[in-house]
């Protein structure tokens, strides 16, 4: 992958940049989630959450969103919740919260390719009836 960016600290234009392609994969995720979140020190904290993605790196999967405590966007580790409990149906999950935010990203991934699919076969419908 080629950057743009300048090379010339001065901001001149330069050669561009090779950057070679990142580690890290996101899968959009949404949802409300409260945490029983352990830290780098071992102590452990509640939080809340509005989930945009869960990113998969090298080693390490993180659950990225809104903390609402703070308000601004974090990361949480995964392997490091301690419980997860959906705010919206109540459900608490203890044991194999990977796998289940795995499944939840993929069958929201699901659900958006069908609505998109669906939009498109409306409009081309519509310019179809309407060349007619």
């Amino acid at each position: 992958m080629i950057d743009n960016a300048f090379s010339d600290p001065k901001g001149r234009p330069g050669r561009p940049v090779e950057t070679p392609p990142s580690p890290w994969r996101a899968l959009p995720l949404n949802g409300r989630f409260d945490l029983v979140y352990e830290d780098a020190t071992g102590t452990w904290s509640s939080r809340s959450i509005s989930a945009r993605e869960l990113k998969l790196g090298p080693g390490r999967t993180l659950l990225g969103g809104i903390d609402t405590r703070s308000g601004s966007y974090r990361g949480f580790r995964v392997d490091r919740i301690r419980r997860l409990t959906d705010r919206g149906t109540g459900e608490r999950i203890e044991i194999g919260i990977l796998d289940r935010l795995l499944g939840r990203a993929e069958a929201q991934r699901r659900a958006d390719a069908m609505r998109t699919r669906r939009q498109a076969n409306a409009s081309r419908r519509a310019i179809l009836s309407r060349s007619a």
